[in-house]
Parts: C-alpha cells; sequence; structure tokens
C-alpha cells in the first residue's frame, strides 16, 4: 500500500514575511497535501502571537502554486456555521482549481469555544452539533438550493451555484475516535482523521499508541460495516505530533520511516507531518524535514 506524505503548515506568520514561501516551499518539496488550522487563535505559545484566518491562507495558497492538495485540518462548528462555511469551500475550490480537501472535527473547549461569547459546549452538546452540521454542509456542497430546520442549524433556500469543481463534492476528512463521529465518517467521509490517543499522550508507550489506533481503526471498520460500505474506501490520515513518540519521527530519516511504517501497516494511507517552528513543540531541524520530505515516500513504496 503506498503512503503519502503531507504537512500542516500553522498560520503563524504574515502573507510576505514567510507565509508565502512556506506553501510554495511545500509544494517543491512535493507533499501531496498542505494542510492548515481553522482556529480563531490557539494554544500558547501561539495564543499571544500572530495568527490568521483559514479561509483567507488557503486562498493565497491556492493562488501561489499549482499542483499540491490544500486543506484545513480541522474545520469544527466552534465557530462555523454551514452555511456561510459552504459558500467559502465552494469559491475556494473554485480558486484552486478543485484541489480542497475538508478537514472537519467536532472541536473541542479552547479559544475558539469561548471567542463568540458563550459557555463551551459539553463534550455531548459538541457530538450532537456535529451530528447535525455534516450531513446539513454535505447538502449545501451538493445541491443547488437547500432549506432546513434542525435542532441547531437552519438554512432557508441557501444557493450554492455552480457547486464545487470536485465532483459530487470537495472531500470531507473527518476526524472522529468515538463511536457518533466514527459513524459520521463511515457515511459522509472519503477519509479519516485521527490523532492518535489523548490518554497517552503524557504517560503512554509508542506500543501502546499503535495499539490504541489500530483499535481506532477496527470501530472505524465496524462503523462503515454497519452501513455496508468498505472500509478500504475511505483514506486513514495520521496527523502526527499528538502521540507519545512526540518528536522523535522526525529526528532522522530512518526514524521517521520506521514511525510511517509502523502505521502505514494500520492501513494509514496518509502521514501528515507539522511545518517546523523553531522554539516551539514543532521544532525539527529544516534539512531533516525536507529529507524525510524527498525521500521518505519512495522508501515506504
Amino acid at each position: 500500500m503506498s503512503l503519502r506524505l503531507s504537512t500542516v503548515i500553522l498560520p503563524h506568520h504574515r502573507w510576505h514575511e514567510g507565509g508565502r514561501s512556506a506553501w510554495q516551499r511545500a509544494e517543491q518539496l512535493g507533499f501531496h497535501t498542505a494542510y492548515t488550522y481553522d482556529h480563531l487563535s490557539w494554544r500558547v505559545p501561539f495564543r499571544d502571537g500572530p495568527w490568521f484566518g483559514a479561509v483567507p491562507t488557503l486562498t493565497a495558497a491556492a493562488v501561489v502554486t499549482e499542483r499540491m492538495r490544500l486543506g484545513t485540518l480541522v474545520t469544527s462548528p466552534n465557530f462555523r456555521h454551514p452555511v456561510t462555511l459552504a459558500k467559502e469551500l465552494i469559491s475556494l475550490d473554485d480558486i484552486s482549481g478543485g484541489r480542497i480537501t475538508l478537514g472537519v472535527g467536532a472541536g473541542g473547549s479552547g479559544f475558539d469555544a469561548t471567542a463568540l461569547g458563550r459557555e463551551p459546549w459539553t463534550p455531548r452538546e459538541r457530538a450532537d452539533r456535529f451530528a447535525e452540521f455534516v450531513p446539513l454542509l454535505d447538502r449545501l456542497l451538493t445541491e443547488d438550493e437547500v432549506s432546513y430546520q434542525g435542532d441547531f442549524y437552519s438554512a432557508h433556500q441557501a444557493r450554492n451555484i455552480p457547486g464545487c469543481v470536485q465532483r459530487p463534492r470537495l472531500p470531507f476528512a473527518i476526524a472522529a475516535t468515538g463511536p457518533r463521529g466514527l459513524r459520521l465518517a463511515a457515511q459522509h467521509g472519503q477519509a479519516w482523521v485521527t490523532t492518535g490517543d489523548p490518554k497517552l499522550y503524557e504517560n503512554g508507550t509508542p506500543e501502546q499508541s499503535v495499539q490504541a489506533i489500530r483499535g481506532q481503526a477496527e470501530k472505524l471498520a465496524d462503523a462503515c460495516a454497519a452501513i455496508g460500505r468498505d472500509g478500504t474506501e475511505l483514506d486513514k490520515i495520521l496527523l502526527t505530533g499528538f502521540t507519545p513518540d512526540r518528536a522523535r519521527p522526525l529526528e532522522s530519516l530512518d526514524a521517521f520511516v520506521d514511525f510511517a511504517g509502523r502505521h502505514r501497516e494500520l492501513g494509514f494511507t496518509e502521514i501528515v507531518i507539522h511545518w517546523p517552528i523553531p522554539g516551539t513543540v514543532f521544532a525539527c531541524d529544516q534539512k531533516v524535514f525536507e529529507q524525510i520530505a524527498m525521500e521518505a515516500a519512495a522508501q515506504l513504496g
């Protein structure tokens, strides 16, 4: 099974002070996709520094690249509404010439959860909203006109002509580990995203992490089987940096090939690594990072 290598570029540089060059360099290095986070602000140390919007950043990236796919990893209902998001995604898909993937998840309890002046939703409330958000967004991206009245979201004659360049719509990469989210991935996803088991981040071992991720993949397969879908139809994406390995896979080409190979055996089709950011948890030797980008995929077959 071939394995694609992608990157995520955090939107913390001004476009003309490192932002543009990073996206262009990512394409030169041969990354399959370059994603960015879709937050209003993020955790420390990024909380108190520059942070730009995902959709404008991806629009700019679409203009200065030609082949590489682009996307969010991930968008969530924390501050997004399906009607307005659909219009932005259709526009972005058009500008990029059909190169957009929407990574989407239920969101968390971080700064985005309170930026609009409300109390953060409970895990159940997030799951409830996500279960309504994804199917409505699916309809908005595939139908010319949508009217809908739900518990959390509504649409009244929302028009989205001409629709996406990609047909029937741009692909969804759904981040999920719980049963309800995995069902959404099975029903609406073209890909599934995981960062591993957060309970293992501090004190777990790499072996425990692999076992936990294997369990998540098996539950996804069960969710697909329950609706008569072949689970192998879904791409499986691992966003790295949040497993007990921390940054060790990026210490050398050999370390990364070993890490990626173990996850390819679990059925993963895409590994995403963070663009190096000195002085943070995403610090990495740029030369090693670029060597991994250019050589790892070939070694992994």
